[in-house]
């Protein structure tokens, strides 16, 4: 009705009241459970006609108890403390170990409009961080975002909690790692930190968690500049995520499939699927497999004539599974071949994950060379009853952006490298490859992850430049 119009007036009795329509409102303010001296704070915050990028942000910190012991307090709880204006992050100092911090959020929509405050203690105080951390050094690299025309590109396996955390991981595992830094709280403070430190354009992330992408790092990133995607595994709590600088690029179209299904039923797979048919054992092992393949097209914001296939995945984990992997790349790249070649006419890729495959396996070669021949040791790697001969070939010419680093994995009893990022040739070429942390870093306690690296893996990075 035209009475309910912003501005207008509602008098009832003598009181007056100014009508405001679909004011700004918080939904969710929610700071993490673990805060870490030098590691950034980022709330979760969930607001109706507001933005994060819009709100209002202030940050207090309880008051230090006096010489004489009590709190100088009221009655009403601790006296609080302004200890940051302004500032969505809020990265505490070792001045604020021991302290809790408060949050008191605006929310606003960016017209100038703002809706009632709400604010939000934390569970606990703030911590000792733990010193000097793997990712510092290579921090130094990537302390600006690249300009235009560039590309930082990051590929990490995060370590899954649902791996973590079990009582096979604390024992068989990771032995070696002190078991207050395998707890999620913990890494994700190392986590959050290190990824932010590397400015990068697109971020390609497995072994995620839901609860982690929705309640960590998709609000942390977002402060930081980046949207992010999420694709889960079928029957599993972990999956894939991928983020993208929005002030660079924004997201066409999505493109994600469970390899089982698509082998199934997409025609795209049907050659390869009447070539699998004749070996009922590993058929039956490769639809068994949940992993998936997470593809996104994205648009540059400053030349809409520029796009890019941004694909990522987790390949079968299993050390005599190369058998298994080849079948899941030769999906992969037809399914990329569908939508960089059909879809999009000749735009380029850029194919990021933990392939679980060394740089001497089959997968790798397949994917290095274009083609694979039937008579490759990896058709027998799970011995003669599960042999599946047969040749597979793709069109793209792909580059190993990060080369072959001695590991990109070092637990107690493995080390090697599985994770890459494949960047198509004809197109793209590396400007630079951050350096991965030296041998010494790696092992100052005995192996990954531990209290100063958040994963059994090592983030890949790589600046990359339109050719």
């Amino acid at each position: 009705a035209p009475a309910w119009q912003d501005g207008a007036v509602l008098q009832i009795g003598e009181a007056q009241y100014r009508v405001e329509r679909n004011p700004p409102a918080l939904t969710e303010l929610q700071l993490p459970r673990s805060l870490l001296a030098g590691f950034p704070v980022c709330p979760k915050v969930s607001a109706e006609f507001a933005a994060p990028q819009h709100c209002l942000f202030h940050w207090y910190r309880e008051q230090r108890p006096a010489a004489g012991g009590e709190a100088a307090a009221g009655d009403d709880g601790p006296a609080w403390v302004e200890a940051a204006a302004a500032e969505r992050v809020f990265t505490p100092s070792n001045a604020l170990v021991g302290l809790r911090l408060k949050l008191r959020c605006t929310p606003g929509d960016g017209a100038q409009r703002y809706g009632p405050p709400r604010e939000v203690e934390s569970s606990g105080p703030v911590e000792a961080g733990p010193g000097a951390c793997t990712f510092d050094s290579r921090h130094l690299y990537t302390k600006k975002v690249c300009g235009e025309g560039s590309i930082r590109a990051v590929s990490y396996n995060i370590l899954a909690d649902t791996y973590a955390q079990t009582e096979f991981s604390r024992t068989v595992l990771y032995p070696y790692c002190a078991p207050y830094a395998l707890e999620l709280d913990y890494r994700q403070n190392l986590l959050k930190k290190e990824l932010a430190g590397y400015s990068a354009d697109l971020i390609c992330l497995q072994e995620v968690d839901k609860s982690v992408f929705v309640d960590s790092l998709a609000p942390a990133l977002d402060a930081f500049g980046l949207e992010g995607l999420f694709r889960i595994k079928e029957k599993q709590h972990e999956g894939l995520a991928t983020f993208y600088r929005r002030d660079k690029f924004s997201l066409l179209t999505q493109h994600d499939i469970a390899f089982s299904e698509a082998l199934l039923s997409d025609p795209l797979h049907e050659e390869l699927r009447d070539k699998l048919a004749k070996y009922p054992l590993v058929q039956e092992k490769v639809l068994q497999r949940s992993s998936v393949l997470q593809v996104s097209v994205l648009q540059s914001t400053t030349d809409p004539s520029r796009k890019i296939c941004v694909a990522n995945t987790h390949l079968y984990w299993h050390p005599k599974g190369g058998n298994i992997r080849l079948i899941q790349i030769a999906v992969a790249l037809s399914h990329i071949k569908h939508v960089a070649c059909d879809l999009y006419p000749s735009i380029p890729i850029i194919f990021c994950g933990d392939f679980n495959s060394t740089p001497s396996s089959g997968t790798y070669s397949f994917i290095n060379s274009g083609g694979i021949a039937e008579d490759h040791e990896d058709w027998v790697s799970n011995g003669e009853e599960e042999r599946c001969n047969m040749p597979l070939s793709h069109p793209f010419k792909l580059l190993s952006a990060c080369g072959e680093p001695a590991y990109t994995n070092y637990v107690g009893g493995f080390h090697g490298c599985l994770d890459y990022i494949f960047i198509d040739k004809n197109a793209l070429e590396v400007e630079q490859v951050i350096p991965l942390p030296s041998h010494e870093e790696v092992t100052t306690h005995q192996a990954l992850p531990s209290v100063s690296h958040p994963s059994d893996h090592i983030a890949l990075i790589c600046d990359l430049k339109w050719k």
